[in-house]
């Protein structure tokens, strides 16, 4: 009687592990259609990482073949590239500045927008347009409105009264809130106030309602409320933002090449000249793997610190 227990118990489980002709027919398409991103995945990333990660321990110029001279690329890096502190420097002090600026302003906006008003499809509208411009527009743009000379927003200062208005992208004190002034005009209404409206919309109303009945005002409710709620959004666009920031690369190159005076020499636009202006590849390769390497440990630095100070409802 015990023997025909387990035999009908161990039938279940001898089906569950058995896969049908129809299951393994669904398997192969679903490995069919994943075969085109496959393709690209591991030969347009994977392939050429791994063959980057070799020219970062070779000397490399492209017309002659990589010549392996082992950690000398790295040692170089750290004790004999003027450039390579500063522009790494430059790039942290960017990320800085625009990333908080941009975060708390898309926020800001996004509870605005957030309103039950009339026509408030078309402010959303109107705030996200300039996300659309492509970089190089917007840097074309930024760099006529700007222009230390002619540009309208010296003139406009000069007809306020300021005498010596900021010389913009052609200073080296300026270059820099140059192009974060850039940044924040393209994000407050871009993607991330899209992603932050996308989180208010998902707070339960009656929280707002307990908070109305329990006497709270406007700025209660957001403060005890929304921006408690809206911890998991602020620390993805946090995340994705400093990323972004890092990498800061288009602007740079397009407005002022770097300078004036190395004034904007980001760390990517060093790897990029280091690449493509010197073809010093395997430097540059070196220069991009240790970069990589700040940040994944900037994101997982901000990963561990999301477990104290990000909430999420219903856990």
């Amino acid at each position: 009687m015990a023997k025909a227990t387990n035999n009908v118990s161990l039938a279940p489980a001898r089906r569950r592990r058995g896969v049908s002709p129809a299951q393994r027919r669904q398997n192969l398409y679903g490995y069919l259609f994943l075969t085109p991103w496959l393709i690209g995945f591991f030969g347009l990333f994977i392939g050429p990482g791994l063959y980057s990660f070799y020219l970062s321990f070779t000397k490399y110029d492209v017309l002659s073949a990589p010549v392996f001279i082992s950690l000398k690329n790295y040692t170089d890096m750290f004790t004999k590239d003027d450039l390579f502190w500063p522009s790494l420097a430059r790039t942290a002090y960017f990320a800085l500045v625009s990333v908080p600026l941009s975060v708390i302003g898309s926020m800001l906006l996004a509870i605005l927008l957030n309103s039950k008003l009339r026509g408030i499809t078309v402010y959303r509208t109107l705030f996200f347009m300039p996300s659309l411009v492509p970089i190089v527009a917007s840097v074309v743009l930024f760099k006529v409105l700007l222009d230390s000379s002619f540009g309208l927003v010296n003139q406009g200062l000069r007809g306020l009264g300021m005498e010596n208005p900021p010389g913009w992208f052609a200073d080296s004190k300026w270059a820099i809130p140059s192009l974060i002034l850039m940044r924040l005009w393209g994000s407050l209404g871009g993607t991330q106030m899209i992603i932050f409206l996308a989180g208010l919309q998902g707070i339960p109303t009656e929280l707002y309602d307990a908070a109305a009945i329990d006497g709270a005002n406007s700025w209660q409710s957001t403060r005890h409320v929304t921006i408690p709620l809206l911890t998991p959004t602020i620390f993805f666009n946090t995340v994705l933002g400093v990323i972004g920031a890092l990498q800061t690369f288009v602007a740079a190159f397009v407005a002022t090449q770097g300078g004036p005076a190395f004034a904007t020499w980001f760390f990517a636009l060093h790897i990029w000249k280091q690449a493509f202006d010197y073809f010093n590849m395997g430097y540059a390769a070196a220069l991009a793997w240790f970069f990589a390497v700040i940040i994944v440990a900037l994101t997982l630095v901000q990963m561990r610190l999301s477990r104290r100070l990000v909430f999420y409802y219903g856990e």
